[in-house]
């Protein structure tokens, strides 16, 4: 494999939870923009069609096993990914899958599971990245987070805790990093159509509705698309040493009202 000559210009970035939704919109967003792209998930096969695609199109990508819930693992995708693409210069952190249920019913194993992926996992990618970006003086970390860190919904099972962990885990890096030219960010998601939670179901999505309405969580049907938050995120990354996209939400909007013609003529 050939090893990466430094170029100034470069940004390499990592994105975990590459294989589909927001993971995958923004690997391909990222790499129309130039940005040489690492793929890790655990459904590799899909990492490496998206990667093909993407260097099919002119850009480059690499593709590789990633499970944030195994520490070996962890090291062996970033030590393979900046083998090929060069020291991490952008780290998206986005892997995770979502188990619905009621908290006094999850046994302690799933709910352990789920702040594993999300808040764990994620602190293994930090905990092998930011080191050398400290040592470099530069840096971006993007975690994927969830409105429902300031909003928990009911029947989230043990999402909504390991999302507003996250968070916290954030707000605190974000204090013992100043000065040192890494920047930590949040990107929250809102209502996003991706296939996390959709194989649950019926008789449990049935309920979870049910109440998503009665507490106010379900508006209106629309939804963002993944590729929407991928323009959060390099939003997030693009923006220029000096300033610092600390938290960006991003909400799915509601197609504009057209008024009825006719009324009165």
């Amino acid at each position: 494999m050939p090893r990466f000559e430094p170029h100034p210009v470069r940004r390499p970035v990592l994105i975990a939870g590459a294989s589909s939704g927001i993971g995958s919109a923004t690997a391909e967003m990222l790499a129309e923009q130039g940005y040489p792209v690492a793929l890790g998930a655990r459904r590799v096969e899909e990492c490496e069609r998206l990667a093909e695609k993407i260097t099919a199109a002119g850009g480059a990508a690499f593709a590789h096993y990633l499970d944030v819930t195994d520490t070996a693992s962890v090291d062996e995708f970033v030590f393979a990914a900046e083998r090929a693409l060069g020291p991490a210069e952008i780290v998206v952190s986005g892997a995770g899958d979502l188990e619905f249920g009621l908290i006094h019913e999850m046994s302690s194993e799933q709910f352990a599971k789920q702040v594993d992926v999300h808040l764990i996992g994620a602190h293994r990618l930090v905990r092998r990245v930011i080191p050398d970006m400290i040592t470099r003086g530069r840096g971006d970390f993007v975690l994927i987070s969830s409105d429902c860190a300031d909003a928990p919904r009911p029947r989230a099972g043990a999402y909504s805790a390991a999302k507003t962990g996250l968070e916290a885990m954030a707000n605190q890096m974000r204090m013992e990093l100043e000065g040192t030219g890494v920047r930590v960010s949040l990107v929250r998601p809102g209502a996003t159509k991706t296939g996390m939670g959709l194989t649950a179901p019926a008789e449990v999505v049935g309920p979870l509705i049910e109440d998503w309405i009665a507490w106010g969580f379900a508006r209106h049907p629309y939804m963002l698309r993944p590729r929407d938050m991928a323009a959060a995120v390099s939003s997030v990354v693009s923006t220029p040493p000096g300033s610092h996209l600390v938290l960006v939400e991003v909400q799915p909007g509601v197609p504009k009202k057209v008024a009825e013609s006719g009324s009165g003529a």
